[in-house]
């Protein structure tokens, strides 16, 4: 199975969708909330190179973007095989 990270704020509707989706299907996924995890924005910005918008999602180190790519990749058919994927 593949690693899942989610950045996430509270009360971002965006981040519930995205949280939602992937709960549905059954992925466990790291959830790393900006405003509880010390350096986590400033870690955020390093790893999407500059994105200031949440959810920020990673799958394999791989950024995906946030909940709108996320549910693009679901319709597609292309989300499942990406979660499937051995790191």
């Amino acid at each position: 199975m593949s690693r899942v990270e989610i950045y996430t704020t509270p009360f971002c509707p965006y981040c519930q969708r995205a949280k939602a989706l992937l709960t549905k299907k059954g992925v466990e996924f790291r959830e790393i909330d900006l405003t509880d995890v010390p350096g986590a924005r400033e870690e955020m910005d390093r790893r999407t190179e500059g994105a200031r918008t949440v959810p920020q999602i990673f799958i394999n180190d791989r950024l995906i973007g946030g909940s709108d790519q996320l549910a693009a990749l679901e319709r597609k058919g292309e989300l499942d095989p990406l979660l499937a994927a051995a790191e």
